[in-house]
């Protein structure tokens, strides 16, 4: 009674993906009440409650270990099917690897590492940019393979691989740097106007707390600018100050579209690699070429900067 019938296993995955039973008793071309008895049966087998039964359904912290053991079942058996020249079970043809990366590493180091991935068999990215607290639960929901992450502590089922340091330059345009930065630093930038990526995102008052040192962050008054390349053009426009990756920076800050608002003082984000603990060729190979290009986009991973603060809690 130790096993856990495949057959239950995939139709809990099958609930999952499409939302409801009925909708996983037409994808899997079985009658919605046999999709309920094996959903009920693996929960009896795993005495667990699995499934929380909403619309859409969801898995409970229990489920989510057996919808991840499924996806990775179901790529173990792609990859050796692929292998082995037998094409794919379910006809869906390459080779799919969803991978979690955070904005600003998307928009300046990571893409070109997709470019290098072997491609025979054909493999199709599927890419979500996401920040460092939802990509941990994608890697713990099943929803990706691996994942660029900010958090050291590794997902059950999951290896870990420090990458590097991501520096972060807190600049502004010139003329904004005049009229609400020439004094005190640590003054002004309580109270100047901030560019943040979200609701989420900590990193302006993560830097500022660090020049004041007394728990005070950045500005409220704070400008919202989900992607990476707005964020960045948002500073130059002198909508406000904020931490633009380095190497966003440097050709703004060469042209004299930007000015460092704390000269020699920077922000060093660690990053981290995660993926699920898989023999999938496909995988291995864009963690190798991850690591790769990482070496030479980041700093070396526990060696901050001399120039300021490092750590931040959430890489955009």
């Amino acid at each position: 009674m130790d096993e856990l019938p495949l057959d239950q296993v995939r139709t809990l995955l099958a609930v999952v993906d499409e939302g409801t039973f009925d909708a996983a008793a037409a994808a899997l071309h079985v009658t919605p009440s046999a999709v309920s008895q094996r959903v009920k049966a693996l929960e009896q087998r795993t005495g667990r409650v699995l499934l929380m039964r909403s619309k859409p359904v969801r898995a409970t912290e229990s489920g989510e270990v057996v919808v991840r053991f499924a996806r990775q079942l179901a790529r173990l058996e792609r990859d050796a099917r692929a292998e082995l020249g037998m094409g794919t079970a379910d006809g869906q043809g390459p080779v799919r690897l969803p991978i979690a990366v955070n904005a600003d590493s998307l928009a300046t180091w990571f893409l070109p590492v997709l470019s290098r991935v072997p491609q025979d068999p054909p493999v199709c990215f599927e890419l979500y940019r996401e920040d460092e607290s939802h990509t941990t639960a994608l890697l713990r929901e099943g929803q990706v393979m691996a994942a660029v992450t900010s958090s050291p502590d590794p997902v059950a089922g999951c290896t870990v691989r420090a990458l590097g340091l991501a520096r972060y330059l807190p600049v502004a345009a010139p003329g904004f740097a005049a009229r609400h930065l020439a004094g005190e630093p640590a003054a002004d930038l309580r109270t100047a106007p901030t560019i943040v990526f979200d609701r989420r995102d900590d990193l302006q008052d993560s830097f500022v707390r660090s020049l004041t040192g007394d728990g005070t962050g950045a500005s409220p008054v704070r400008h919202r600018v989900p992607t990476s390349e707005g964020f960045r053009d948002a500073v130059a426009s002198g909508l406000g100050w904020g931490l633009v990756p380095e190497a966003q920076a440097g050709p703004l800050l060469r042209a004299g579209a930007l000015v460092r608002v704390t000269p020699g003082r920077t922000l060093d984000v660690p990053l981290y690699w995660q993926q699920w603990k898989l023999d999938s060729p496909a995988l291995a190979a864009v963690a190798r070429l991850v690591a790769e290009t990482a070496r030479g986009a980041l700093l070396p991973p526990g060696r901050p900067g001399s120039g300021g603060p490092g750590g931040g809690d959430r890489p955009r």
